[in-house]
Formats: C-alpha cells, structure tokens, sequence
C-alpha cells in the first residue's frame, strides 16, 4: 500500500569542529551500513511496509540520497522514494496530495498553507527546517581560480547589466586577475526554485537597487540563459566556457566547479564553505509562529567569515491530517533525517548539519504530527 497522505485528511549554531567531524555514508543502495554508521544506528523504524513518497527540493537532493540510502537499508519493506522537480514543484504535489512530504528551500507563502487545508483535515501544513546549506556562484573562466565578487556586481550579472567578464566593476574587485575580454554566460534555473529564491533574497538585500525584482522563486531576472535544476545549472556551467551560474555547494564539490568568493565588507572576501555558511546561519530565529519553524536568515551579514548567501531546505508535513498509513513511516523518517547521525553525514557533501538548539525543535515537532 502507498504510504502516502489522504488526499483528504491530510537561532542556529553550529561550530567548524561539527563540520569537520561530520561522516560519510555509503552510496551504495543494497549495502546495509555497517555497526559503526552513526547516521543509521539509531533508525528507528515505523510502519508497515511500501513506499513514502516525497518530492521537490534538489538542493537537498544529495542529502535525501544519503538518508534514504541509509533508510532503506535499515528499515525492510519500506521504501523512501524522493523525486526532485523544484521547491515550486513539491509544494504543489504536496497540496495535491500526491506526496507524503516534501522539500522545500524557501518558507510557504500563506496561500499555500490554506491549499495545504484541504488535504490536511483538521490541520495544515508546517515547515520543519532539515538541511543547512549555501548558495554557491560557480563559474568557468580560465586562468581565474579566485574570483571576487558583491551584492551589486554579481546582481547586474545575472541581470544582463554587466555583460563582459573585463567589465570595470568585475575588474575592481579582482585586481590582478587575467579577466578575459569575452562575453559572459550566465545561467539560472527554468524551474521554480527555493535556490533561484535565496539568490534573489540576498540580491534584494546587497544590491543597492541593481537587482529589482521582488525575491521570488521564479526568475525574473534579463536575459541569460536556464537549465533545469541544481544539477542542470551544474551541468551547464562545467561544459560552457566563461559561464557564471548559482547552485548549492554540494553541486559545486561533485562536479569540481570553481565557487566565487563574495565581498561582504568583511575585512576579506569570504570563501563559499560549510563552515563559513554556519557562521551566517547561527544568528538566524525562529520566525513561524503555531508550530510552524520557519527562519528568518540574514542574507545581508558583513561579520568576518560569515557567508551570506545561505539557505535552509525545509519538509513540509502536516501537523495533523497525515494518513494513518503514512504517519508512522513519515514520523520515522523524519526523526531519523534530524538526527545527530544523518545530520553530521551530509556534512561531507557540503551541507551545514543542524545544530542541536534548531533539531531538538524540529524532534519535538515531529513527533506532534498526527
């Protein structure tokens, strides 16, 4: 039986010690992690057997890769199956009822928590933050190995208003560099992104008026051109000469794409790492009231070693109105993914794992959901 919903009824912290401990699992789908995985030792596992079904988010998607390889190996019968398609995507299948849960990287807009209504009786769907992460600008420029750039200069990019990679204002932020007189290639995401949302927030908070569109999950930038998903942009960005696009830094790291660093007005460029993503994050509160834990994250950060174009990848469940078939399943799953273990094993794939102050809201969240 598909263990699926009822169309029916349905501030963090973290220290570089954590990231530099965090573990790796196996990738491989049919081997049973060993006595020592701590991501899989304390799997608990819930229901009866079948498939939970989740979609949406990719930038979580190298995560939910790890956590339903460890799952599925764990927990006999029960198959965690996630398909990614976009934030946009998931949100929607979710409040079709198509979808257990889904993964999201931007809060839910008011409008769809009302949708969520009709598919969870009694109740209505909530974010419970899961995935810490960063928005990489990765580019393909040769001779160019560290590339600076800001808020205004990187918003009139991937607006078309800086069109050359030896523009004046590219040039004053990397004295020295050998930027080629060559047009730039820029692409974004075609689908609905929680990614392309993030991006367009820190624009809207750095650019000075260079980037004015509203953040939106939509791109409403010029020009430039798009590929579908995080690994799409990724893709595009290894082949094509003197391109310049944005995806989360485990895309960057699987595909050994080079990744800007950013000037914040810090007293130097900050790098795109985990560790300095967490620097950011860690001022970050709650902002979601009734049990819903949506953060407020501040993408306009100038503190040293502080990475501003953060994100936070959210599941989206109802708090009450699940399947009775499906809550155990999706409780299990959703309390092993917060865990101390899975957390520290995305950290190896360039997530930020979350701290103990957020997860332990997130555990008690879950295990509300009726």
């Amino acid at each position: 039986m598909m263990l699926q919903r009822n169309r029916r009824s349905t501030t963090l912290a973290l220290s570089a010690v954590a990231l530099a401990g965090a573990l790796t699992l196996t990738a491989c789908g049919d081997e049973k992690p060993g006595p020592t995985d701590a991501s899989a030792a304390s799997i608990a596992c819930g229901g009866k057997g079948g498939n939970l079904l989740g979609a949406g988010s990719t930038a979580q998607g190298n995560a939910m890769d790890v956590w339903k390889t460890a799952y599925n190996a764990a927990c006999s019968g029960t198959t965690v199956n996630y398909s990614g398609g976009g934030s946009g995507a998931g949100v929607q299948q979710f409040n079709q009822g198509k979808v257990a849960f889904a993964g999201t990287d931007y809060v839910l807009k008011p409008a769809d928590v009302d949708a969520s209504k009709s598919v969870c009786t009694g109740g209505r769907a909530i974010d419970l933050p899961m995935v810490g992460g960063l928005v990489s600008l990765v580019y393909n420029l040769d001779g160019v190995d560290n590339l600076v750039l800001d808020g205004p200069t990187a918003a009139k990019i991937f607006d078309s208003q800086i069109t050359r990679w030896n523009d004046q204002a590219i040039a004053a932020l990397n004295p020295g560099a050998k930027l080629p007189d060559a047009e730039i290639q820029s692409f974004h995401r075609s689908d609905d992104s929680g990614t392309t949302y993030n991006l367009t927030s820190y624009f809207a908070k750095t650019s000075g008026g260079a980037w004015s569109a509203a953040p939106d999950k939509a791109w409403k930038g010029k020009e430039g051109q798009s590929a579908n998903g995080s690994a799409g942009v990724s893709a595009q960005i290894k082949q094509v000469k003197n391109s310049i696009g944005y995806a989360e830094l485990s895309y960057a790291q699987v595909n050994n794409l080079k990744s800007a660093r950013i000037a914040t007005g810090a007293a130097k460029p900050v790098e795109a790492t985990g560790a300095n993503a967490a620097a950011t994050i860690a001022s970050s509160t709650v902002a979601g009231t009734d049990g819903d834990l949506a953060l407020s994250l501040d993408y306009g950060t100038k503190a040293d070693n502080a990475y501003p174009i953060v994100l936070v990848t959210y599941e989206i469940a109802c708090d009450k109105g699940n399947k009775a078939d499906t809550l155990a399943a999706l409780k299990s799953f959703l309390t092993y993914t917060v865990g101390d273990g899975a957390q520290k094993a995305i950290g190896e794939k360039g997530y930020v794992p979350l701290p103990a102050a957020i997860a332990d809201k997130v555990k008690a969240a879950v295990a509300t959901l009726a």
